[in-house]
């Protein structure tokens, strides 16, 4: 009998064009007959796959008898679904495929196919209710792409790659490396590539902490302005107002002194064809900037998937950590910031992006004025140095100690402290106060300056 006839419209509910009440019969008779075959579907299938009731409990029960090593037949089956499923149905549908195991990749195929409509559907609804719904239209976008991002993560393929097929795929990426075609998004400071190995890598999440002055958003800006002419590239600056990342930016793109661009009219006055230079160097940048501030994980994921979608996106700089919020306020923060942290890393390898997040430590490490901070000072929680595969720490002494001599005025550390795929170690940078850039130190550090922690193998420090 052909499948597509058989005669289950007495059992199930009436069939429309996103159900296969014949396909289910067929696999569920394969299952059964031939139990060995669930290792071979069970990573894609599950009960909502199927949309006759009666045989969302007739594969559970199967799942359950074989992997408790019980026996699964039409007998068995009929004993444990007692006084849940008819028997005559349960027989009905053992009986159904007699070709042995032939054609179940296409049922399951077809099943899957058909559970992701349904689930298609039911979305369609959710989102016809979120747009006559009340609240904020925002709001309800983003509930929108979150139900249409569920949809995206139903009936996978089996992802597990065996270690010859690996070692083959790995041998071609280190060809294309050889060759130059792979490489890391470059920052823009030379060492600071060359302890990532070449740069940025797709898929990181990269935090970069420091006490309060210390130039955090700056060095971000700068590395963010930077790559912005070669990558697209995001801030979502939750601390500062537009106006005041349009200052910075005018700084560092026209090398002027910020103090003048607030204040034009006062002291030397401010010399606008540097400006106009400025302006000139962002028509070639792929760079957008959002100051919406107190955003959620889910909001921030949804804004990164816009713009991936229409702008493009290869790296994304959260200024910063502390002022995202929780899904749940009443959660305690620490939950709320492991919920962040690996939402962010989650979202790095769901876009294929770098995802730089900016992130504060603990004031009790201000008690140590003359060394940057460590891993264990990163304020609220340890998820974010869990989740991070890179972490580095900015350090002006003379920020947390104005007495220094001027030597120090424009030196800046930085130190990795965790690199999963590079080396760890402290780098010299030379900050322009002035115009907020970073840039390359030349020559040796002050004398006074901390004794760097010398260059080590991977891991943290």
């Amino acid at each position: 009998m052909n499948l597509n006839d058989y005669p289950l419209g007495a059992y199930a509910p009436e069939a429309s064009s996103l159900t296969a009440p014949a396909c289910e019969a067929a696999v569920l008779s394969i299952l059964i007959g031939f139990p060995d075959t669930l290792d071979r579907v069970g990573a894609r299938l599950q009960a909502d796959c199927f949309s006759v009731p009666e045989n969302k409990l007739m594969f559970s029960t199967a799942v359950a008898q074989i992997s408790s090593g019980r026996g699964c037949d039409a007998v068995s089956m009929m004993q444990a679904l007692q006084g849940q499923v008819d028997p005559k149905y349960v027989h009905d549908v053992t009986t159904s495929h007699d070709h042995g195991v032939q054609g179940l990749p296409f049922f399951v195929d077809k099943l899957v196919d058909m559970s992701r409509s349904r689930s298609l559907f039911a979305a369609s609804s959710k989102l016809a209710e979120l747009a006559h719904g009340d609240g904020p239209v925002s709001d309800r976008i983003d509930q929108a792409q979150s139900v249409v991002q569920a949809l995206e993560v139903q009936g996978g393929e089996d992802e597990w790659v065996d270690a010859y097929t690996a070692a083959i795929q790995h041998t071609e990426l280190i060809e294309q490396r050889h060759e130059g075609a792979i490489t890391g998004m470059s920052t823009g400071l030379n060492d600071f590539d060359e302890m990532l190995d070449g740069g940025l890598v797709r898929g990181n999440l990269v935090v970069i902490g420091a006490r309060p002055a210390m130039g955090k958003t700056a060095f971000a800006m700068n590395i963010g302005l930077s790559m912005a002419t070669h990558c697209s590239v995001g801030l979502l600056s939750m601390e500062m107002p537009h106006n005041d990342v349009r200052d910075r930016q005018a700084a560092i793109l026209g090398r002027v002194s910020i103090g003048d661009i607030k204040r034009p009219g006062r002291g030397r006055g401010l010399d606008y064809s540097r400006v106009s230079d400025g302006v000139e160097r962002s028509r070639s940048l792929r760079w957008f900037v959002s100051d919406r501030s107190g955003l959620n994980i889910q909001q921030v994921r949804s804004m990164a998937r816009k713009l991936k979608r229409t702008k493009g996106l290869d790296v994304l700089i959260v200024d910063y950590i502390g002022l995202m919020e929780g899904l749940d306020r009443k959660q305690p923060r620490a939950y709320q910031i492991e919920e962040i942290s690996r939402g962010l890393k989650g979202l790095a390898k769901e876009l294929g992006i770098v995802v730089i997040c900016l992130a504060q430590v603990n004031r009790g490490a201000a008690e140590k004025a003359m060394q940057p901070p460590g891993l264990h000072e990163l304020r609220d929680s340890g998820a974010i140095e869990q989740d991070a595969d890179v972490v580095a720490f900015i350090h002006r002494p003379i920020a947390a100690n104005p007495s220094l001599s001027a030597d120090w005025a424009n030196y800046a550390l930085m130190r990795i402290a965790k690199n999963r795929q590079g080396r760890i170690g402290d780098l010299h940078l030379f900050y322009g106060g002035e115009t907020t850039t970073f840039e390359q130190w030349e020559g040796g550090p002050p004398t006074l300056a901390p004794i760097a922690t010398p260059v080590r193998g991977r891991g943290m420090l």
